[in-house]
């Protein structure tokens, strides 16, 4: 990872100095006119089985059909999702929203070439950019390359690798870009989540576990383009509206790498649904053996506690994340970290009120339920540890 880092940071550098250098005629009409030969389009990139990439991928591609001069046949692609995964603590920055992504360039037949050996498929939108806003976006993306601009904050829902082409095209329109409604304009974002999940249920489990109430709130189309899929036909519908006339902003669509084949892994074989199941039965065949017997297992109770706490830990510190979506977590009604403190006085069979805490716990997280939707499974694991405090009150000891 960082050999290839190195490799677009200096393939940016000569972008860089390719764009400085793109020739400056005194006659402004004969400079813009360079600009009838250059094509700009967004591409966006269909899934592959990777879990990054089950959200689909967007970049700009900058083509210099000249057939001659300095910068004849230049082929490049802007790639706003350029990131180290082997970075310390990539997982817990990315989850706690302070991962860096950067922009990077690469050469267009590179990029095509890495998406079709996933199976990938490419699909390109010329825009019908005049020469003027062309020139506009040149220097935007040169300014964007600069070292010093290259680096931001990423963000999954805000401020991707969709929503950055999108920002930086529209700040070069000579005019205002007017989006058509969708059908789906109500849809959630847990809700186009799970649709990129479906075939990751414990993909979608992660997410759901960490995303919060915001995450069940209806969202605007402007907020649904951080999916590439909805911002490619956002913008296949889009209008520029300048000096009392419409244009579309796309003028030609193509397919520049065809759906290929996947080879899809198999992931662990037992859904969330049915571990959830699984682990409600066992609770419920130890509670009639505690009921015959007239005595608890607290040695399950410390088990079931510690799965409790230990996850309560990362939904607790998800409420100093960075992403709005998580620091409002109804889970935490149930998955926090206050089972571990009433560990020892399980093991010693001490009196406590743990048993009454854990009821009114269980009991909120059934009434949050109105306003989220939790994550697979969560309903049954509830009941699991609504039949611990049920069983005490058959057996004392």
């Amino acid at each position: 990872m960082k050999q290839l880092k190195n490799i677009f940071r200096t393939f940016c550098l000569f972008i860089i100095g390719i764009f400085a250098a793109t020739p400056a005629h005194a006659d402004k009409d004969v400079h813009l006119a360079y600009f009838d030969s250059v094509e700009v389009s967004l591409l966006t990139c269909s899934p592959h089985e990777e879990i990054y990439s089950l959200y689909g991928h967007s970049a700009l591609r900058w083509h210099d059909l000249h057939a001659d001069g300095a910068h004849a046949g230049e082929d490049i692609a802007f790639n706003w999702g350029i990131f180290n995964f082997n970075k310390p603590f990539f997982v817990l920055r990315f989850v706690f929203g302070l991962t860096d992504y950067e922009l990077g360039t690469i050469p267009y037949p590179y990029f095509c070439s890495y998406y079709q050996h996933w199976g990938s498929s490419v699909t390109e939108q010329v825009l019908n950019l005049t020469n003027e806003e062309k020139q506009r976006l040149q220097e935007a993306l040169r300014t964007n390359l600069m070292p010093e601009n290259r680096i931001y904050r990423y963000n999954f829902f805000y401020d991707n690798c969709s929503t950055r082409p999108r920002d930086i095209v529209e700040k070069c329109l000579n005019g205002k870009l007017e989006y058509a409604q969708r059908e789906d304009d109500k849809i959630t974002y847990r809700e186009m989540v799970r649709i990129c999940t479906r075939n990751h249920p414990w993909a979608a489990f992660g997410n759901d576990i960490l995303l919060g109430v915001k995450a069940d709130m209806p969202t605007t189309l402007r907020q649904q383009e951080f999916l590439p899929e909805n911002l490619m036909y956002d913008f296949d519908h889009a209008t520029i509206y300048t000096d009392g006339a419409y244009r579309p902003l796309v003028k030609d669509r193509r397919m520049a790498v065809l759906p290929g084949v996947q080879v899809i892994e198999q992931g662990f074989p037992l859904t969330p649904t049915t571990c959830a199941c699984i682990l409600l039965a066992l609770s419920i065949g130890i509670c009639i053996i505690e009921w015959k017997r007239g005595k608890t297992c607290k040695y399950w109770d410390v088990v079931l506690m510690l799965m409790q706490g230990l996850a309560g830990c990362i939904l607790f510190a998800m409420l100093f994340s960075q992403h709005p979506t998580t620091n409002t977590n109804l889970q935490i009604l149930l998955l926090n970290p206050l089972p571990l403190l009433f560990i020892p006085a399980i093991i010693r069979r001490k009196k406590t009120r743990w048993w009454n805490i854990l009821a009114a716990m269980v009991a909120l997280f059934y009434l949050g339920a109105i306003w989220q939707d939790y994550a697979e499974g969560m309903m049954i694991v509830a009941l699991c540890l609504l039949s611990r405090t049920l069983i005490r009150l058959k057996v004392k000891s």
